[in-house]
């Protein structure tokens, strides 16, 4: 089936019909490139005319083989004719010859019209092509119709005189003639499509992938099968082209892999890696350029190339793209197809995307660029850097891998400074894979292979830090800390001043005022940048305890990477800053924000060796207060069982598991693992209530138990703690428990002290948490309206946490104070009834906040609402509750 090709057979009909009549006429059928159906036109035409014997018929095809023999194709026009030389003749030779072969086919035409048919011009030798001209300037007086087919652009020039034939371009197929022929074959839309954008209207192209399509080799629109008609269709076409579109087509092809802007002068840059001479011209590559933008064309050219011509393609594409300025990862994707990157540029373009990879946050992608630099030549410095980057992306994801490759990084360094830092990097990874006894004999053994005094103290100050992970060997740690303090080197010091400070903090030997006396002024002064994160992971520690939290988190920002970057887990300080970040965000009542930045991380490295326990303790807790329980004991399960470890991390997820069991009503669970946790707080000399207020927990517990007594003896201690910490979020937390031990006119005063200390504090939990109970204690009292108010307020506090309503409109999930407060308040009598009840969760959210005294622009940024959406919420509002003011919100809530 020929589709739309009628106005080429019309143009061939009206030129046969004037043949017959004793006016011959020429018709060139041309196309740009291969499989336009020049032959299957050429035949169409042969078939039409020849009907019946009307005319005789002369065959000719031009072969690239033959083009150097003279009158080749002349020859098989005139099989019998012996006149027809085998050597080139010239001048007036040529013309006698040329007038005889003429007058010969007058003579045959005058007989029958004559048809000459041949096909694949541009392959013709040149002497027959220039008799075809000379015919041609002759035919209009004898009856002969030659029809020809080239593959030449149809724009060019017509190569012979217009006034005796007609030059017609057979045309790509119609996107509706390409629909036509796949649904023919019954393709499914998915593979019509393919047929449309890969065959690019290409006769031949279009019906290979037709027929591979209905035979099942193309199973899918974006794959290519080893063998196939398409691909065999091309193969071949690349096999009978010149050298010079050969490459075009080789380079077009992996220059558009990567998206790379491809034409003329990219086929220049890349004419070095050609024996051709020349280069095709900016209207082929055009051509070609259009072809391979489907992924199946480029494949198929891919295919018929030798694996080192690809790899010599990318090696130069990816060398002109650096050369040009173009980014570091395009770069480098091209010389990830290079077997071995055996030049400098090579690695450092490899380097510098694996930078602007992990910036991205794509690890895998990142770890692969590294991987490649380290399989070419590198010095032995490069390569000791280079191994040690790679080992600290391997270590969240397989820590032993990891590990290996820092080990072998410290190995290859030869600087002792150098060596020292490789080994703070293995050290911290030995940390985070729980393991702080190795951790501590690799900076030991570092250290003693060092002759500078004060990098030896650099390393034994790490070591300390380090050694807050073990309880024995803390102890011995701080020990020596206050031995260095009077001597130590004024960039040393912070960091020996700010350790000895967080173990005085927790065993209850200051206060915060006094820690903030001590870590304020050191903030200014200058530290050995081999412990800056260390020092700023302390000093952020102790102010997050003093319950500066906007201090704290401004700390952990000047170090930790903002997502998706993931942290560098070989750097100790960074891990320490990692568990600031988290906790204060979570103290700060931000429990979302602790999710996205700590869950993806405590997921990935999740049976991979490295271990996370303090930040899956922060997640399951925030877990938790967004009502999502069964997560938060996913969470606590992800990092297994502590086995030997005895660090303090442990003790955070002990004290979280507690909250969970609490949550869940397991009381008695709740209380034992309050008591793991505070075993180990006081083996680690932390009796200190600022980090995890166990005892506070373990009171609750015992009174939901019935145990007044023991509850009441440990409030009291953790009370006594508080106090002498002096922060009101430790002093409220404890007044809590302690009113819940003592019940009563005197639990009503320590709740009442703990929420007037708590409501300027930057401590939302706690607050609500006391308001609750404060006004649960106003009502057994007797005191109904001052308990419902308390009430309000809490709900108020509590709303704000629960944070925005979803897209979808619908409520949020039920926080846990949020339900609390909505349990006590309809324990309480405050009920919605009436219009009340006909609001919208968001309405009725926006209304118990108005009512709480808040203005629409702490209303909007609490709930993140514009101020518009307030304004409408509390129009609604008002409407259902048939109010017309503000003030009137609390009455017609409470109706």
């Amino acid at each position: 089936m020929l589709l739309e090709r009628d106005e080429v057979l019309g143009t061939a009909s009206a030129a046969a019909a004037a043949a017959r009549t004793g006016s011959g006429r020429w018709v060139l059928l041309s196309a740009p490139v291969s499989g336009m159906g020049r032959t299957a036109a050429l035949e169409a035409i042969v078939r039409q005319q020849a009907d019946g014997d009307a005319v005789r018929v002369g065959r000719a095809r031009g072969v690239p083989e033959e083009t150097a023999f003279p009158f080749g194709l002349v020859r098989q026009l005139f099989a019998d004719d012996e006149a027809v030389p085998f050597s080139v003749a010239a001048g007036a030779d040529e013309q006698r010859l040329f007038h005889g072969l003429v007058t010969r086919l007058t003579r045959s035409a005058a007989e029958r019209p004559v048809l000459l048919a041949v096909d694949d011009l541009h392959h013709a030798d040149e002497p027959s092509r220039r008799w075809l001209g000379y015919l041609a300037r002759r035919i209009a007086e004898i009856p002969v119709l030659l029809v020809l087919t080239e593959r030449a652009d149809p724009s060019g020039p017509a190569p012979f005189p217009p006034a005796t034939g007609t030059a017609v371009a057979l045309p790509a197929l119609s996107v509706p003639a390409v629909i036509r022929l796949a649904r023919d074959a019954g393709l499914d839309q998915g593979s019509t499509v393919a047929c449309v954008e890969a065959g690019i209207g290409n006769p031949a192209l279009v019906r290979a992938l037709v027929a591979d399509f209905a035979d099942g080799a193309l199973p899918r629109p974006s794959a290519s099968p080893s063998r196939s008609r398409f691909r065999d269709t091309i193969a071949r076409w690349l096999g009978r082209a010149d050298p010079c579109v050969r490459h075009a087509c080789l380079a077009l092809a992996v220059a558009a892999e990567g998206g790379m802007p491809v034409g003329p002068g990219l086929l220049h840059q890349l004419s070095d890696l050609c024996t051709a001479t020349r280069s095709p011209g900016e209207r082929s590559a055009r051509r070609i350029s259009r072809l391979l933008d489907h992924p199946l064309a480029r494949e198929a050219v891919l295919a018929v190339a030798a694996p080192e011509e690809i790899a010599a393609l990318h090696t130069r594409v990816a060398e002109l793209l650096d050369e040009s300025g173009a980014p570091a990862t395009a770069v480098a994707s091209r010389l990830l197809r290079v077997e071995r990157p055996g030049e400098a540029w090579m690695a450092r373009s490899l380097s510098e995307a694996a930078e602007e990879a992990m910036r991205a946050g794509h690890v895998a992608e990142s770890a692969a660029y590294l991987r490649h630099a380290l399989s070419g030549p590198l010095d032995p410095d490069r390569r000791a850097a280079l191994t040690m980057r790679l080992g600290a992306l391997e270590l969240p994801h397989n820590a032993t891998a990891g590990i290996r490759r820092l080990r072998t990084g410290l190995e290859l360094h030869t600087d002792l400074r150098d060596r020292a830092t490789a080994a703070t990097a293995l050290c911290a990874a030995h940390v985070a894979r729980r393991d702080p006894d190795t951790a501590l004999e690799v900076l030991r053994r570092a250290g003693r292979g060092a002759d500078d005094n004060e990098l030896v103290q650099v390393l034994g100050t790490l070591g300390a830090l380090v050694s807050s992970h073990d309880n024995d060997a803390w102890r011995g740690a701080v020990a020596g800390l206050r031995a260095l303090a009077p001597t130590a080197p004024p960039a040393i010091e912070p960091l020996v001043c700010g350790l000895i400070t967080e173990y005085e903090a927790g065993a209850g030997l200051c206060s915060a005022a006094e820690v903030l006396d001590r870590v304020r002024p050191r903030l200014a002064a200058p530290v050995d940048p081999r412990l800056r994160t260390a020092w700023l992971g302390s000093a952020a520690t102790l102010l997050q305890w003093a319950d500066r939290l906007d201090e704290a988190r401004e700390l952990t920002g000047q170090c930790l990477p903002a997502p998706p970057v993931p942290p560098d887990l070989t750097d100790v300080g960074l891990q320490c800053l990692l568990s600031v970040r988290a906790e204060a965000a979570l103290w700060a009542g931000e429990f979302d924000r602790v999710i996205a930045e700590n869950a993806p991380l405590v997921e990935a490295t999740a049976g991979q060796g490295v271990r996370l326990p303090h930040l899956a303790a922060m997640v399951a807790t925030a877990r938790r207060e967004t009502g999502r329980r069964s997560a938060a004991w996913e969470a606590v399960a992800l990092v297994g069982p502590s086995g030997s470890d005895s660090s303090w991390e442990w003790n955070e997820l002990s004290y979280t598991r507690a909250l969970l069991h609490a949550a869940d009503g397991d009381w008695q669970a709740a209380l034992d693992d309050y008591l793991v946790c505070g075993a180990g707080q006081l083996a680690h000399d932390f009796v200190s209530p600022v980090a995890t207020p166990w005892r506070s927990g373990a009171a609750l517990a015992l009174v939901r138990l019935g145990r007044r007594d023991e509850a009441r003896e440990l409030a009291e201690e953790e009370l006594r703690h508080a106090r002498t910490w002096g922060t009101p979020r430790t002093v409220g937390r404890a007044l809590r428990a302690y009113a819940a031990a003592v019940g009563g006119r005197l639990a009503l005063c320590s709740l009442t002290e703990g929420a007037e200390l708590l409501r300027p504090a930057a401590a939302p939990v706690e607050l609500a948490e006391v308001l609750i109970d404060l006004g649960r204690a106003h009502i057994e009292a007797g005191s109904g309206r001052k308990g419902r108010d308390t009430l309000r307020e809490a709900h108020a506090v509590a709303l704000r946490l629960a944070g925005p309503a979803p897209e979808t409109g619908g409520p949020a999930p039920v926080g846990r104070l949020l339900g609390a407060a909505e349990e006590a308040l309809r324990e309480g009598g405050v009920r919605n009834r009436d219009g009340g009840h006909a609001l919208s969760p968001a309405e009725r959210r926006v209304a118990e906040l108005a009512a709480a005294g808040h203005t629409n622009a702490q209303i909007s940024s609490a709930l993140c609402l514009t101020r518009r959406t307030v304004e409408t919420h509390l129009t609604n509002a008002y409407r259902k509750l048939r109010i017309a003011r503000r003030t009137q919100l609390v009455a017609a809530l409470d109706r």
